[in-house]
């Protein structure tokens, strides 16, 4: 069993919902706590909401992470010929 001690706000406002739904404290309390834990666990990071647009618009070129140096010394090579 669990105690818990409100702020008289939130105790006012759980007691007029209570007789509003005709429910008791401790079901709206139980209900809030599931609907809370739910969203919780569906709960995606950062990562997870934009896994599908990583990319999406870029150059479609996998290596310019790693390879950006390499690439940009050759378009300021290239650049440089033209020239």
């Amino acid at each position: 069993m669990t105690a818990v001690r409100l702020p008289t706000e939130l105790e006012q406002k759980l007691d007029f919902l209570a007789k509003e739904k005709h429910k008791s404290k401790t079901e709206i309390i139980k209900e809030a706590l599931e609907s809370y834990f739910h969203e919780a666990e569906n709960e995606k990071d950062s990562f997870e909401l934009g896994l599908n647009y990583f990319g999406l618009f870029g150059s479609k070129a996998g290596n310019l992470s790693t390879d950006y140096k390499r690439i940009l010394k050759e378009k300021i090579n290239a650049k440089r010929s033209i020239n």
